[in-house]
């Protein structure tokens, strides 16, 4: 069983936000700061048995990452479009025992190719349509040889039905995104084993985060653009609490799983933050300074933390820019492409 370290405390959760930097990282709580006196001696007295540790919450990090993946079964559905350079099919893949769709760019010419899987942002399930969400991006890939594939998540588009109910806090569009790497990398001849990498948007950011936390050494690199927090209880309280259309759910999950000041442990453990030490690829973060949707300060935070727990991360403000990436999107994807050449 992997052994997770939490790398940040509660109250760090809670703390205020700000865009400006400070003038140094924040400690790495989880290091012993107790002198030598304060440890058991071979000659004293015997050592109380230490208490094994709770198990993780069901409902966690630490729970999806004992799970086998089976991601698979990849198949091409009907040609949607052939543009400049490559061509793009709806697809189906395995995830766990269900059926996920989602678009595919493969390029014109012979592969291996490098490869890009793509988290996209929420979009009410109810009226979304596959491939939606990082229709941009998915043509860019293409067109710049890369195979990129656009997951749906479960609940969406042609996949199967959600089964929690909205409740498992985007765990299972983890375990879908992780999925779609492995029902790729099955595909010989198609796919560089060697250089595959995540990128996500939005919401799709933040599951990126989990992805990489869940499952290190599964892709070679990942980049976000106007990303959630890292702490889902910033996420919770910015859209879920105070959406009316969305008070059932919210009532629910905090019947279910309890209010954040009162179950401290289990928001933390739906948090990447809390598992950054375990992330083992470099990190790409794109954060406009005008996001009304995801706070700048949220990607800052991120990235400290990030360094902190000995992540390999750069973050790139844009001045000016909002939540879609409008006037300085070329650059941030051109920025994209260099990262991931470099790394992939």
């Amino acid at each position: 069983m992997r052994r997770w370290i939490p790398v940040v405390v509660l109250a760090l959760l809670g703390a205020s936000c700000s865009d400006a930097e400070p003038d140094a990282d924040p400690p790495v709580p989880g290091t012993s700061s107790a002198p030598p006196s304060a440890l058991p001696s071979a000659s004293g007295p015997a050592a109380s048995p230490t208490p094994e540790a709770e198990p993780p919450h069901p409902v966690s990090l630490p729970t999806l990452a004992e799970q086998d993946f089976n991601g698979g079964a990849l198949r091409l559905g009907e040609e949607v479009l052939r543009d400049a350079g490559h061509t793009q099919y709806a697809v189906t893949y395995r995830s766990g025992d269900l059926t996920i769709s989602g678009r595919l760019a493969v390029p014109d010419g012979e592969g291996p190719f490098p490869t890009v899987v793509l988290a996209h942002g929420y979009i009410d399930p109810a009226v979304y349509v596959n491939g939606q969400g990082m229709t941009r991006e998915r043509a860019w890939f293409g067109e710049r040889g890369y195979v990129a594939l656009h997951v749906d998540y479960r609940g969406h588009a042609g996949s199967d039905p959600d089964r929690s109910g909205g409740l498992d806090m985007r765990m299972g569009y983890t375990e879908d995104v992780i999925n779609a790497v492995l029902a790729l990398r099955a595909w010989k001849g198609l796919v560089d084993d060697d250089r595959v990498g995540l990128v996500g948007r939005s919401m799709g950011g933040g599951v990126v985060y989990n992805a990489l936390a869940v499952q290190p050494g599964l892709v070679d690199a990942a980049v976000v653009f106007a990303p959630v927090s890292s702490d889902a209880v910033d996420n919770f309280e910015r859209w879920i609490r105070p959406d009316p259309s969305r008070d059932g759910v919210a009532r629910q999950i905090l019947r279910r799983y309890g209010e954040p000041a009162a179950a401290p442990d289990f928001w933390a453990g739906i948090s990447a933050r809390t598992y950054f030490g375990d992330i083992t690829e470099p990190v790409l973060i794109h954060h406009g300074t005008a996001d009304d949707q995801c706070p700048i300060r949220w990607s800052r935070a991120t990235a400290r933390l990030m360094r902190a727990a000995g992540v390999e991360v750069t973050l790139q403000v844009y001045e000016g820019e909002g939540h879609a990436f409008g006037p300085q999107f070329d650059l941030s994807m051109e920025r994209t492409l260099g990262f991931l050449e470099r790394r992939l």
